[in-house]
Protein backbone atom coordinates (compact mmCIF):
# COMPACT_ATOMS: atom_id res chain seq x y z
CA UNK A 1 0.00 0.00 0.00
CA UNK A 2 1.76 3.27 1.13
CA UNK A 3 4.73 2.12 3.18
CA UNK A 4 7.02 1.29 -0.11
CA UNK A 5 7.46 5.21 -0.63
CA UNK A 6 10.13 6.50 -2.57
CA UNK A 7 11.30 9.93 -0.25
CA UNK A 8 12.58 13.24 -1.60
CA UNK A 9 15.99 13.15 -1.20
CA UNK A 10 16.62 15.72 1.83
CA UNK A 11 14.13 14.40 3.70
CA UNK A 12 15.19 11.22 3.27
CA UNK A 13 18.95 12.11 4.50
CA UNK A 14 17.37 13.48 7.17
CA UNK A 15 15.24 11.00 8.43
CA UNK A 16 17.59 8.28 7.49
CA UNK A 17 20.29 10.27 9.53
CA UNK A 18 18.28 10.04 12.12
CA UNK A 19 16.58 6.99 11.78
CA UNK A 20 20.28 5.34 12.19
CA UNK A 21 21.24 7.20 15.26
CA UNK A 22 18.11 5.78 16.76
CA UNK A 23 18.36 2.25 16.07
CA UNK A 24 22.20 1.13 15.47
CA UNK A 25 23.56 -0.04 18.82
CA UNK A 26 26.95 1.72 20.11
CA UNK A 27 30.33 0.04 19.10
CA UNK A 28 31.91 -2.07 22.11
CA UNK A 29 35.54 -2.78 22.09
CA UNK A 30 37.04 -5.81 24.15
CA UNK A 31 38.94 -4.83 26.54
CA UNK A 32 42.79 -5.36 26.56
CA UNK A 33 44.69 -7.94 29.02
CA UNK A 34 45.03 -6.48 32.24
CA UNK A 35 42.20 -4.00 31.98
CA UNK A 36 38.59 -4.17 33.30
CA UNK A 37 35.71 -3.12 31.41
CA UNK A 38 33.59 -0.62 32.68
CA UNK A 39 30.20 0.06 32.23
CA UNK A 40 29.46 2.36 29.14
CA UNK A 41 32.07 4.08 27.46
CA UNK A 42 35.59 4.10 28.83
CA UNK A 43 37.08 7.26 29.76
CA UNK A 44 40.87 8.59 29.71
CA UNK A 45 41.80 10.08 32.99
CA UNK A 46 41.00 13.81 32.75
CA UNK A 47 38.75 13.09 29.78
CA UNK A 48 34.78 13.07 29.97
CA UNK A 49 33.01 10.61 28.00
CA UNK A 50 30.58 12.46 25.24
CA UNK A 51 27.13 11.96 25.45
CA UNK A 52 25.51 11.02 22.68
CA UNK A 53 22.83 13.54 20.79
CA UNK A 54 19.54 13.24 22.11
CA UNK A 55 16.96 11.91 19.47
CA UNK A 56 14.36 14.33 18.50
CA UNK A 57 11.66 11.48 18.13
CA UNK A 58 8.93 13.85 17.09
CA UNK A 59 11.11 15.13 14.19
CA UNK A 60 11.57 11.41 12.89
CA UNK A 61 7.76 10.95 12.67
CA UNK A 62 7.37 14.40 11.58
CA UNK A 63 9.62 13.31 8.80
CA UNK A 64 8.09 10.42 8.01
CA UNK A 65 4.65 12.07 8.24
CA UNK A 66 5.83 14.72 5.36
CA UNK A 67 7.26 12.03 3.82
CA UNK A 68 4.48 9.26 3.40
CA UNK A 69 2.19 12.76 2.38
CA UNK A 70 4.48 13.51 -0.78
CA UNK A 71 4.08 10.01 -1.63
CA UNK A 72 0.11 9.90 -1.62
CA UNK A 73 0.46 12.91 -3.40
CA UNK A 74 2.27 12.27 -6.16
CA UNK A 75 -0.05 8.49 -6.27
CA UNK A 76 -3.20 10.73 -5.97
CA UNK A 77 -2.16 13.10 -8.94
CA UNK A 78 -0.96 10.00 -11.47
CA UNK A 79 -4.30 7.92 -10.36
CA UNK A 80 -7.18 10.13 -9.00
CA UNK A 81 -6.79 8.45 -5.57
CA UNK A 82 -5.15 6.13 -3.94
CA UNK A 83 -5.84 2.42 -4.10
CA UNK A 84 -8.74 1.11 -1.83
CA UNK A 85 -10.48 4.42 -1.65
CA UNK A 86 -14.09 3.72 -1.04
CA UNK A 87 -15.01 7.57 -2.29
CA UNK A 88 -15.80 9.12 -5.06
CA UNK A 89 -16.82 5.21 -6.41
CA UNK A 90 -19.00 4.13 -3.66
CA UNK A 91 -22.06 5.88 -1.93
CA UNK A 92 -21.90 4.75 2.02
CA UNK A 93 -25.49 4.31 3.40
CA UNK A 94 -24.83 4.13 7.11
CA UNK A 95 -27.74 3.26 10.31
CA UNK A 96 -26.17 5.29 13.18
CA UNK A 97 -26.97 4.84 16.43
CA UNK A 98 -25.12 3.00 19.84
CA UNK A 99 -25.91 -0.80 19.93
CA UNK A 100 -26.24 -0.67 23.97
CA UNK A 101 -29.07 2.59 23.69
CA UNK A 102 -32.24 2.49 21.99
CA UNK A 103 -32.98 6.20 22.30
CA UNK A 104 -29.68 7.17 20.05
CA UNK A 105 -31.03 5.60 16.86
CA UNK A 106 -32.07 3.24 14.55
CA UNK A 107 -28.38 1.20 15.19
CA UNK A 108 -29.62 -0.03 18.34
CA UNK A 109 -33.56 0.70 18.59
CA UNK A 110 -34.83 -2.47 17.08
CA UNK A 111 -33.67 -5.54 18.03
CA UNK A 112 -30.66 -6.91 15.57
CA UNK A 113 -32.37 -9.04 13.07
CA UNK A 114 -34.77 -6.69 12.66
CA UNK A 115 -32.94 -4.04 12.14
CA UNK A 116 -31.01 -5.29 9.49
CA UNK A 117 -34.31 -6.52 7.44
CA UNK A 118 -34.61 -2.76 7.30
CA UNK A 119 -31.43 -1.79 6.18
CA UNK A 120 -31.86 -4.17 3.98
CA UNK A 121 -34.34 -2.87 2.62
CA UNK A 122 -32.93 0.89 2.68
CA UNK A 123 -29.93 -0.51 0.67
CA UNK A 124 -32.17 -1.88 -2.59
CA UNK A 125 -33.45 1.59 -2.67
CA UNK A 126 -30.40 3.69 -2.96
CA UNK A 127 -28.93 1.05 -5.68
CA UNK A 128 -32.45 1.66 -7.17
CA UNK A 129 -32.18 5.48 -7.08
CA UNK A 130 -28.76 5.76 -8.61
CA UNK A 131 -27.82 2.28 -10.48
CA UNK A 132 -24.53 4.17 -11.19
CA UNK A 133 -22.61 4.03 -8.06
CA UNK A 134 -22.46 0.79 -6.10
CA UNK A 135 -23.68 1.00 -2.33
CA UNK A 136 -21.08 0.15 0.38
CA UNK A 137 -23.23 -0.31 3.64
CA UNK A 138 -22.30 0.99 7.29
CA UNK A 139 -22.75 0.63 11.06
CA UNK A 140 -21.89 4.39 12.19
CA UNK A 141 -21.87 3.54 16.19
CA UNK A 142 -21.22 6.26 18.68
CA UNK A 143 -18.49 4.73 20.84
CA UNK A 144 -17.80 7.97 22.75
CA UNK A 145 -20.48 9.46 23.94
CA UNK A 146 -21.19 12.61 25.61
CA UNK A 147 -22.99 12.24 29.29
CA UNK A 148 -25.59 14.14 31.42
CA UNK A 149 -23.20 13.92 34.50
CA UNK A 150 -19.61 15.28 34.65
CA UNK A 151 -17.92 11.55 35.73
CA UNK A 152 -14.88 11.29 38.10
CA UNK A 153 -12.21 13.54 35.71
CA UNK A 154 -15.04 15.87 35.03
CA UNK A 155 -14.84 15.77 30.89
CA UNK A 156 -18.68 14.47 30.59
CA UNK A 157 -18.19 11.50 28.07
CA UNK A 158 -17.93 7.84 28.26
CA UNK A 159 -16.65 5.79 26.08
CA UNK A 160 -18.30 1.99 25.16
CA UNK A 161 -16.57 -0.90 26.64
CA UNK A 162 -14.27 -3.32 24.74
CA UNK A 163 -16.92 -5.80 24.68
CA UNK A 164 -19.12 -3.28 23.13
CA UNK A 165 -16.73 -2.29 20.73
CA UNK A 166 -16.23 -5.67 19.80
CA UNK A 167 -19.97 -6.73 19.17
CA UNK A 168 -21.01 -3.89 16.95
CA UNK A 169 -17.34 -4.85 15.04
CA UNK A 170 -18.84 -8.14 14.53
CA UNK A 171 -22.18 -7.00 13.61
CA UNK A 172 -20.38 -4.77 10.69
CA UNK A 173 -18.46 -8.16 9.19
CA UNK A 174 -21.40 -10.46 9.33
CA UNK A 175 -23.37 -7.98 7.37
CA UNK A 176 -20.36 -7.10 5.22
CA UNK A 177 -20.84 -3.47 6.47
CA UNK A 178 -17.63 -1.21 6.83
CA UNK A 179 -17.91 0.53 10.88
CA UNK A 180 -17.68 4.33 11.75
CA UNK A 181 -16.70 4.85 15.62
CA UNK A 182 -17.99 8.16 16.37
CA UNK A 183 -16.66 10.44 19.09
CA UNK A 184 -18.44 13.33 21.08
CA UNK A 185 -16.00 14.18 23.07
CA UNK A 186 -17.61 15.82 25.82
CA UNK A 187 -15.52 18.67 27.83
CA UNK A 188 -12.73 16.39 26.72
CA UNK A 189 -10.32 17.03 23.54
CA UNK A 190 -9.94 15.23 19.99
CA UNK A 191 -6.20 14.69 20.94
CA UNK A 192 -7.07 12.95 24.11
CA UNK A 193 -9.81 10.86 22.88
CA UNK A 194 -8.58 9.66 19.45
CA UNK A 195 -5.33 7.44 20.35
CA UNK A 196 -8.32 5.49 22.33
CA UNK A 197 -9.41 4.01 19.72
CA UNK A 198 -6.21 3.61 17.51
CA UNK A 199 -6.44 0.17 17.98
CA UNK A 200 -9.60 -0.37 16.37
CA UNK A 201 -8.51 2.40 13.69
CA UNK A 202 -5.19 -0.01 12.22
CA UNK A 203 -8.38 -2.18 10.95
CA UNK A 204 -8.63 -1.33 7.15
CA UNK A 205 -12.92 -1.76 7.44
CA UNK A 206 -13.05 0.91 10.40
CA UNK A 207 -13.38 4.76 9.81
CA UNK A 208 -14.36 7.46 12.44
CA UNK A 209 -16.41 10.37 13.35
CA UNK A 210 -16.24 13.16 14.93
CA UNK A 211 -19.17 15.74 16.37
CA UNK A 212 -18.71 19.36 17.16
CA UNK A 213 -21.86 19.30 18.25
CA UNK A 214 -20.51 17.87 21.58
CA UNK A 215 -17.13 19.27 21.56
CA UNK A 216 -17.64 21.65 24.60
CA UNK A 217 -14.10 22.26 25.77
CA UNK A 218 -14.09 25.99 24.82
CA UNK A 219 -17.38 26.56 26.74
CA UNK A 220 -16.51 25.83 29.98
CA UNK A 221 -19.21 24.93 32.60
CA UNK A 222 -21.48 23.93 29.54
CA UNK A 223 -23.11 20.76 29.95
CA UNK A 224 -23.98 18.70 26.83
CA UNK A 225 -27.07 19.84 24.62
CA UNK A 226 -27.50 23.09 26.87
CA UNK A 227 -25.50 24.66 23.94
CA UNK A 228 -24.21 23.36 20.37
CA UNK A 229 -20.35 22.92 20.46
CA UNK A 230 -17.65 23.74 17.96
CA UNK A 231 -14.25 22.70 16.38
CA UNK A 232 -12.06 23.87 14.76
CA UNK A 233 -10.09 23.51 11.25
CA UNK A 234 -6.89 22.78 13.50
CA UNK A 235 -9.04 20.15 15.20
CA UNK A 236 -10.22 18.81 11.98
CA UNK A 237 -6.27 18.61 10.88
CA UNK A 238 -5.54 17.09 14.01
CA UNK A 239 -7.69 14.59 12.84
CA UNK A 240 -6.74 14.14 9.34
CA UNK A 241 -3.08 13.77 10.48
CA UNK A 242 -3.89 11.15 12.90
CA UNK A 243 -5.47 8.78 10.40
CA UNK A 244 -3.36 9.63 8.06
CA UNK A 245 -0.62 8.00 10.26
CA UNK A 246 -2.24 4.89 11.18
CA UNK A 247 -2.65 4.63 7.39
CA UNK A 248 1.40 4.56 6.36
CA UNK A 249 2.13 3.08 9.68
CA UNK A 250 -0.48 -0.23 9.08
CA UNK A 251 -0.18 -0.26 4.57
CA UNK A 252 -4.17 0.52 4.88
CA UNK A 253 -6.31 2.06 2.70
CA UNK A 254 -7.72 5.72 2.62
CA UNK A 255 -9.62 6.61 6.11
CA UNK A 256 -13.20 8.05 5.49
CA UNK A 257 -13.44 11.01 8.29
CA UNK A 258 -16.78 12.17 8.62
CA UNK A 259 -17.46 15.51 10.13
CA UNK A 260 -21.07 16.46 11.59
CA UNK A 261 -22.53 19.97 11.07
CA UNK A 262 -25.68 21.10 10.73
CA UNK A 263 -24.43 25.20 12.14
CA UNK A 264 -21.72 27.67 10.79
CA UNK A 265 -20.12 27.71 14.15
CA UNK A 266 -19.84 24.16 14.68
CA UNK A 267 -16.75 24.29 12.05
CA UNK A 268 -14.50 27.67 12.69
CA UNK A 269 -12.30 28.34 9.71
CA UNK A 270 -12.92 25.61 7.31
CA UNK A 271 -10.68 27.04 4.78
CA UNK A 272 -7.89 26.27 6.71
CA UNK A 273 -8.26 22.22 6.41
CA UNK A 274 -5.79 20.75 4.96
CA UNK A 275 -6.41 17.30 3.01
CA UNK A 276 -4.49 14.16 2.64
CA UNK A 277 -5.50 11.41 0.01
CA UNK A 278 -4.79 8.90 2.95
CA UNK A 279 -8.20 10.28 4.30
CA UNK A 280 -11.35 11.41 2.49
CA UNK A 281 -13.23 13.96 4.41
CA UNK A 282 -17.46 13.98 4.18
CA UNK A 283 -18.83 17.21 5.65
CA UNK A 284 -21.82 15.61 6.80
CA UNK A 285 -25.38 17.48 7.46
CA UNK A 286 -26.39 16.69 10.43
CA UNK A 287 -29.63 18.02 11.19
CA UNK A 288 -33.45 17.33 11.33
CA UNK A 289 -36.40 18.78 10.15
CA UNK A 290 -38.59 19.11 7.35
CA UNK A 291 -37.62 19.20 3.99
CA UNK A 292 -36.73 22.80 2.94
CA UNK A 293 -35.31 23.37 6.14
CA UNK A 294 -32.54 20.21 5.59
CA UNK A 295 -31.89 21.44 2.03
CA UNK A 296 -31.53 25.45 2.78
CA UNK A 297 -29.00 23.75 5.75
CA UNK A 298 -27.33 21.59 3.29
CA UNK A 299 -26.76 24.49 0.94
CA UNK A 300 -25.45 27.17 4.16
CA UNK A 301 -23.16 24.74 5.24
CA UNK A 302 -22.29 22.01 3.47
CA UNK A 303 -22.53 22.96 -0.52
CA UNK A 304 -21.24 26.71 -0.11
CA UNK A 305 -18.55 26.09 2.37
CA UNK A 306 -17.26 22.75 0.72
CA UNK A 307 -14.24 20.56 2.02
CA UNK A 308 -14.03 17.45 -0.12
CA UNK A 309 -16.91 14.48 0.06
CA UNK A 310 -20.56 15.91 1.35
CA UNK A 311 -23.33 13.67 3.50
CA UNK A 312 -26.63 14.22 4.39
CA UNK A 313 -28.63 12.83 7.48
CA UNK A 314 -31.98 11.49 7.90
CA UNK A 315 -34.09 11.08 11.10
CA UNK A 316 -36.65 8.27 11.40
CA UNK A 317 -38.39 10.21 14.74
CA UNK A 318 -38.08 13.74 13.90
CA UNK A 319 -37.96 14.31 10.06
CA UNK A 320 -41.40 13.29 9.70
CA UNK A 321 -43.36 15.32 12.52
CA UNK A 322 -45.53 17.11 12.44
CA UNK A 323 -47.50 15.98 9.52
CA UNK A 324 -47.57 16.72 6.51
CA UNK A 325 -43.72 16.60 6.44
CA UNK A 326 -41.92 14.08 5.38
CA UNK A 327 -38.48 11.90 5.87
CA UNK A 328 -37.18 12.81 2.25
CA UNK A 329 -36.77 9.96 0.00
CA UNK A 330 -33.28 8.90 -2.06
CA UNK A 331 -34.86 9.97 -5.14
CA UNK A 332 -35.99 13.44 -3.49
CA UNK A 333 -32.51 13.65 -2.12
CA UNK A 334 -30.82 13.07 -5.31
CA UNK A 335 -32.30 15.55 -7.44
CA UNK A 336 -32.87 18.39 -5.35
CA UNK A 337 -29.09 18.54 -3.19
CA UNK A 338 -25.98 19.47 -5.24
CA UNK A 339 -23.84 17.79 -4.98
CA UNK A 340 -25.13 14.36 -5.24
CA UNK A 341 -23.95 13.60 -1.25
CA UNK A 342 -21.85 10.47 -1.18
CA UNK A 343 -22.34 9.71 2.48
CA UNK A 344 -26.25 8.62 3.80
CA UNK A 345 -26.72 8.32 7.23
CA UNK A 346 -29.99 7.42 9.11
CA UNK A 347 -30.83 7.87 12.42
Amino acid sequence: MLISFLPRQAIVAAALGLLAAASLPACKTRPAEGETAASGTAAADGETAAKPAPIDTIKIKMLAMRRDSLKADSIAKKNGQLPGAILPGHRIVAFYGNIRSKGMGILGREPKEQMFRKFAGVLKEWQAADPSIPVQPALHNVTITAQGSPGKDGKWRLMNSKATIEEVISWAREHHCILFLDVQPGHSTLPVELPKLEPYLKQPDIHLGIDPEFSLATMPGVRPNQRIGTLDAKDVNFTINFLARIVSENHLPPKVLTVHRFTRKMITNYKNIKLDPRVQVVMHMDGHGEPTLKKDSYHDYIQTEPVQYTGFKLFYEYDPKPAPHHMMTPSEILAQLTPKPLYIQYQ
